[in-house]
């Protein structure tokens, strides 16, 4: 259930806006750990590719603006990064010569990919010099959720159990997902995805919204609980009333009204969502993690930087149930949900993240739901990662 990414290799475009910087008290100043944070935070655990997509190939990806080569040993998905030492020729051009190994293109010399260290030079003999004195930077690698994930940083790594929502781990579930590369820096995606307005304006086209009626407005405070921090609806208002213009609503004869103001509330709710307790259907977590809690299912999307232009998309919806309804959920999602919400509906949202142009920045009301998300950074004071990214290891 993936699409195809696009290219990771191409190169970026201009960060939009940063030509003519903002004048003092526009900008992101009074913001300095998120501010620099264009290439995401290090020491966190960062879901990539599925796992069935790593056969006998090398497979190329960008993380946190590092080239990174995946290549699997058995059951085990191994990371490296994606350059040799010699040339600086990308691993994953090479060669899978002997198990266990990668072999660069150019000279053959040869990685294990367990350790990183170079285990042989094919083009210089058994008894080359050089080998056991030259390796490549490797990285922790976990696999979970039928995802590849790796952590990049200088800490050791936590358990990513982590850095995974707990229900994930705790409960039987069954889910459906994608991902994609999109323009645009993982910032505005995660303030995008924890943003209060847009849902009322920019989605009430979408196809998954055709038959359910969006508010005009609300008035919402943010909650912290634990790691994640919760948009709470105090007041949902479904007309707006604006003098000598007229009316705004997204009522309409064919829609029906929407859910309460809290996932718990619904009826028929899944045990385990209620068990949540959640006051508001939206949280947000760090390194960049949305979960949007529907009273029968969840939907999270992770917002993971490729480089300061690129976030990769992850995005899966999960039922938390088995037999037969699970495997009913399973076939909504293929026939019509991966289409529906996973496609025309948060290919909106990357619309308006691909054009997003900020600082300066005007923010109103509404917008409580993106300072408290960079209050909660600058609080959680987490490592940004270099906008260069370090030299491989030798």
């Amino acid at each position: 259930m993936t699409v195809q990414p696009k290219d990771e290799s191409a190169p970026s475009r201009p960060t939009a806006g940063r030509a003519n910087r903002p004048q003092p008290g526009q900008d992101w100043s009074q913001w300095p750990t998120y501010d620099a944070a264009a290439l995401g935070f290090r020491n966190y655990w960062y879901p990539v590719v599925w796992e069935r997509e790593i056969g006998d190939k090398p497979h190329a990806v960008t993380l946190l603006g590092e080239k990174i080569v995946l290549v699997r040993k058995g059951d085990v998905v191994h990371a490296l990064h994606d350059r040799c030492p010699h040339r600086g020729v990308p691993l994953s051009l090479g060669r899978r010569e002997f198990p266990g190994t990668v072999s660069c293109p150019y000279h053959g010399w040869t990685f294990d990919v367990t350790n990183g260290k170079l285990a042989a030079v094919l083009t210089d003999g058994p008894e080359s010099p050089i080998c056991g004195r030259v390796s490549v930077k490797t990285y922790p690698t976990a696999q979970r959720l039928g995802l590849v994930w790796v952590f990049v940083g200088d800490d050791q790594p936590h358990p990513i159990e982590q850095d995974i929502p707990a229900e994930l781990l705790d409960n039987d579930h069954v889910l459906g997902g994608k991902y994609d590369i999109r323009e645009g820096n993982w910032r505005f995606a995660a303030e995008n995805g924890f943003d209060e307005g847009h849902a009322k304006y920019l989605h009430n086209t979408a196809l998954w919204r055709l038959f359910k009626v969006m508010p005009a407005w609300n008035k919402t405070r943010v909650e912290e609980h634990g790691p994640w921090l919760i948009r709470v609806q105090d007041e949902v208002h479904w007309d707006a009333h604006f003098p000598g213009l007229g009316t705004f609503t997204n009522k309409r004869w064919w829609k029906r009204m929407p859910l309460p103001d809290a996932p718990g509330k619904g009826k028929n709710v899944n045990p385990v969502i209620a068990g949540l307790n959640l006051p508001g259907f939206v949280s947000i977590r760090l390194p960049g993690l949305l979960r949007v809690a529907y009273p029968d299912f969840i939907h999270y999307e992770w917002y993971v930087p490729v480089d300061a232009d690129r976030v990769r998309y992850v995005q899966i919806m999960v039922r938390f149930e088995d037999g037969p309804k699970g495997l009913l959920f399973k076939a909504k999602y293929l026939a019509a949900i991966r289409w529906l919400f996973h496609g025309q509906f948060t290919a909106q949202d990357a619309w308006m993240v691909d054009v997003m142009d900020a600082p300066p920045e005007k923010l109103y009301r509404p917008d409580l739901s993106i300072t408290g998300w960079r209050r909660m950074i600058e609080k959680a004071a987490p490592t940004p990662q270099p906008h260069k990214a370090p030299p491989n290891g030798c």
